[in-house]
């Protein structure tokens, strides 16, 4: 019997150690701040520095695809660079500074298949400035020297 109970508080435990180190569920946009996104021109995006605080806004072009913000920029911008360096916090404005925002976790991801999907949301989107800077775009995502990124909301 003492066995028996040494086994269970064993068993108890080692399923509160594991609970307690899985992995966090990622936040998602609330259907508010994907409307917004849906029907925002801009972003703005301020990336955390090294010390913690935020970025100046940059305003951007930017894509709501699957439940994050996604962005091309080029390498020599800060927000890349803070998330190569490991820094990937961020504050996502939609629209304009003083509106809705969220926390966010960027990422530099290479897919191909985003990046096709983003010429066509910019065509559409961005329709009369995109053919001054289709080009650009395309040229740069393949030869590295612009990135893109993905922005999840997160806690």
């Amino acid at each position: 019997m003492r066995l028996q109970r040494r086994s269970l508080a064993l068993a108890i435990t080692l399923m509160g150690t594991l609970l307690s180190v899985a992995p966090a569920q990622s936040a998602s946009l609330t259907p508010e701040l994907q409307k917004a996104l849906d029907s925002s021109k801009y972003v703005y995006v301020q990336s955390a520095r090294k010390d913690g605080t935020l970025s100046k806004p940059a305003e951007i072009w930017f894509m709501p695809y699957n439940g994050a913000v996604w962005v091309a920029s080029p390498v020599t911008t800060y927000r890349v660079k803070r998330i190569q360096a490991g820094q990937t916090k961020a504050k996502i404005w939609i629209g304009k500074t003083d509106g809705s925002a969220f926390n966010a976790k960027g990422s530099i991801v290479t897919d191909p298949e985003v990046n096709k999907v983003m010429f066509e949301t910019y065509a559409k989107k961005y329709s009369s400035e995109w053919s001054s800077y289709e080009k650009k775009f395309r040229d740069d995502l393949a030869n590295g020297s612009r990135v893109l990124i993905k922005y999840e909301p997160a806690e």
